[in-house]
């Protein structure tokens, strides 16, 4: 029976605890500024810029701590890996094949755009779990530094590079991801793009092709609700960024799909009571979880307590493949 996964495996740390953990042969996946990575010794370890994580006291912005998840003991053995544009399709082919797979890729980078665009087509994706995130920065530093990620064991950083941390489980074990998802389709307007990508002009709603900055402040849209599509019963939602009024655009922190039918979100009435509500129960062994800066900012949640659920808060999860305004999880558990 796999032990339960206890905030011990799931707290901020200083760099000297961080480091400690690291030389005593521990596999982590951690979160934090660059600052505080870049000082950390080579190790079993990935990691990826943010200072926005919710923590066992509540939602916290820390410069001076890191976010640790200690993978169970259960994980038998691992493999650190970079993947450039180039190999990147390869990333579910190269999973264990009992066990699960950790990436994280920099916000605004090549890779973070091929595998939002393209990864539902690799060879091998849904066969094992794949989770991570999206490395950012804080919000003051945007357009100033690059989300950055981390391979602990060649102690390199990059800013346009995916690591993978592949994690191989026991045959008497499963890895398992959960998602929670505030957001379902509205009944309004139906939005279809013409072409896949991270930002949209013209788009076509309800069959006539408008500028979709025009409708949105014409319509005084609520872009705090996201774009939802329904792919035979799952809600992938594409969270709006910005509206760009004088060119016309707007940018998106997942990309719309071509041909794919979105609406605007069902309206919460209360979105953090809705979030909490949400929330999964009695689950005991969570192995990694990560949530959305946007849930952060939305829900408000600096100072509030998500029990059980800790982590990063992110510029995206992804569960397979990219998600906005989610919170993901990964489960180890008996076969």
């Amino acid at each position: 029976m796999i032990q339960q996964v206890s905030a011990m495996h799931a707290q901020l740390l200083t760099v000297a605890e961080t480091s400690s953990l690291i030389q005593g042969g521990k596999t982590l996946l951690i979160a934090g500024d660059e600052s505080l990575l870049q000082l950390l010794p080579a190790g079993k370890w990935i990691g990826g810029s943010i200072p926005y994580f919710m923590a066992e006291s509540g939602g916290i912005i820390s410069r001076d701590r890191v976010f640790v998840h200690s993978l169970p003991a259960e994980v038998k053995s691992v493999k650190i890996s970079n993947y450039d544009t180039n190999r990147l399709a390869q990333v579910a082919a190269e999973a264990p094949d009992n066990g699960f797979s950790v990436i994280i890729l920099p916000a605004g980078s090549k890779v973070h755009t091929e595998y939002a665009q393209n990864a539902p087509g690799y060879e091998g994706m849904f066969i094992n779990p794949i989770i991570g995130w999206i490395s950012g920065v804080h919000l003051s530093d945007l357009g100033h530094k690059n989300p950055k990620v981390f391979n602990g064991e060649t102690r390199t950083m990059s800013d346009q590079e995916a690591v993978v941390l592949h994690a191989s489980l026991p045959m008497t074990l499963n890895a398992r991801i959960g998602i929670v998802n505030l957001f379902s389709q509205g009944q309004g307007d139906t939005f279809v793009f013409p072409k896949t990508a991270f930002q949209a002009e013209s788009c076509f709603i309800n069959g006539k092709e408008v500028n979709l900055a025009e409708y949105l402040t014409a319509q005084k849209i609520d872009t705090q609700l996201p774009l939802v599509a329904n792919y035979h019963g799952a809600m992938i939602n594409v969270s709006f960024q910005s509206v760009d009024q004088a060119n016309r655009k707007v940018s998106f922190y997942a990309p719309v799909f071509d041909g794919v039918e979105y609406k605007l979100a069902r309206p919460v009435s209360d979105y953090m009571t809705s979030f909490q509500s949400a929330l999964p129960n009695n689950l005991n062994n969570i192995a990694f979880c990560c949530n959305c800066i946007l849930n952060f900012l939305y829900s408000e949640l600096e100072g509030k307590r998500i029990e059980t659920f800790l982590g990063p808060m992110t510029f995206g999860e992804v569960a397979y493949q990219l998600l906005n305004q989610t919170l993901v999880y990964l489960r180890i558990e008996e076969s």
